[in-house]
């Protein structure tokens, strides 16, 4: 449990991951992602769903995929590309291929040798690490990226794998041999191998009721300026555990002229569909 004070609140953004304000105009490479609703084993319940997840984060235990809404973009692995739909995740930081399409090995795929392995408390991977090349959009190549390879999966219907943006040190404890060792991530060696010139992933959001919709996009290298008004707030990642350990801030709620939490600390994740703050602090505001 948490006291009042440290209380997890997990809330869904547009947000461009920075420590501070800038603006990229030039070299800006975008990723459509795509609103599911996942409807195949009948009707859901995206409040339970969601519950589970933030129980899970709350306890600092490793991320776990939301089944219900998941937002999916199309990413080529390998040369010839095999395009495989991922659920993009700013909860977790691994990326993986093979719950439904298979992974197809060729010139560019590398095995390693390295046992992987990811719990997301309601589904999990196993399997083997690779590096092979990644296909991002038009134009957006990475090389020598590490993706997992499943040989095993559950709890991941509607879906090829996991587009991992989450911070890196998430990836600690998931190379069976190395549990020591991080992962970097898709933006991190986007960034390292000079695609883009900021390691920085925009995302947008935009409303929609349809089922499934292309309503969404990711943006590395900075921010589209084309897709809002205004300026952006910018914050630091929060200091308090867990949410520092995910992209979290630190924040205030209120409801009116009601101060519900004066200061907490929250996580920006793809991964939920509503915005969350604790059961207690919400029975003792509604009292």
């Amino acid at each position: 449990m948490f006291p009042a004070a440290s209380l997890l609140t997990i809330i869904l953004l547009a947000l461009s991951i920075a420590a501070s304000p800038f603006e990229i105009r030039d070299s800006l490479f975008t990723l459509p992602i795509t609103r599911r609703l996942n409807v195949s084993d009948g009707p859901i319940n995206l409040l339970q769903h969601d519950k589970t997840r933030v129980a899970a984060l709350k306890a600092g235990s490793l991320p776990l995929v939301n089944e219900g809404t998941i937002y999916i973009a199309a990413v080529g692995v390998g040369s010839p590309a095999t395009t495989f739909n991922l659920i993009v995740d700013t909860g977790s930081s691994n990326t993986w291929v093979g719950a439904d399409t298979a992974y197809v090995k060729t010139s560019t795929s590398v095995n390693t040798g390295q046992p992987v392995e990811v719990n997301y408390g309601s589904g999990s991977f196993s399997g083997t690490e690779y590096t092979d090349t990644i296909t991002l959009g038009s134009g957006l190549t990475i090389t020598k990226q590490s993706i997992g390879v499943a040989s095993y999966t559950v709890g991941f219907t509607g879906a090829d794998g996991i587009l991992g943006i989450g911070p890196a040190d998430l990836t600690a404890g998931t190379l069976t041999n190395s549990p020591a060792a991080t992962i970097p991530t898709v933006t991190d060696n986007l960034h390292s191998q000079g695609t883009i010139s900021q390691n920085v992933v925009s995302v947008l959001f935009e409303p929609t009721a349809s089922q499934t919709i292309t309503n969404g996009e990711l943006t590395f290298g900075g921010t589209d300026a084309a897709k809002y008004t205004g300026d952006i707030g910018y914050t630091p990642i929060t200091t308090t555990n867990p949410a520092s350990t995910y992209w979290g801030i630190n924040e205030s709620i209120t409801y009116g002229s009601t101060t519900i939490l004066s200061s907490t600390a929250g996580i920006v994740d793809t991964g939920t569909t509503f915005l969350y703050i604790a059961t207690g602090v919400h029975l003792e505001c509604s009292e």
